[in-house]
């Protein structure tokens, strides 16, 4: 069985800093792309970024250049996140695709506040 497991949330003041990290466990090969979403209280999920097989990223615009995504392996990424701000609040979930499916983790909760 495929899962996901996020890590790296909390709670930090606007300026700051979060490395979150999104680990695969499971009997296979790896994801083909991976990346994060998240979702704000009342709000709809967003894309943030993904990562190819091939290590291209891509970035919603309200996060480029101030979110890093890298990756490990084909199970494991990280999202390093500067500069967060309060609408940067939201649960982020990590997400893996493979032959076409897509694979989601329960979320961790970031929380930007003064």
């Amino acid at each position: 069985q495929v899962q996901l497991v996020e890590s790296g949330g909390g709670a930090v003041q606007p300026g700051g800093s979060l490395r979150l990290s999104c680990a695969a466990s499971g009997t296979f090969s790896g994801f083909e792309d991976m990346g994060w979403y998240r979702q704000a209280p009342g709000k709809q999920r967003d894309w943030v970024a993904t990562i190819t097989g091939g290590g291209d990223t891509s970035y919603a615009d309200s996060v480029k250049g101030r979110f890093t995504l890298s990756r490990d392996n084909t199970k494991t990424i990280y999202l390093q996140m500067n500069n967060l701000n309060p609408d940067d609040t939201a649960v982020y979930y990590c997400w893996g695709s493979r032959f076409h499916t897509d694979y989601w983790g329960q979320g961790t909760q970031v929380t930007v506040s003064s």
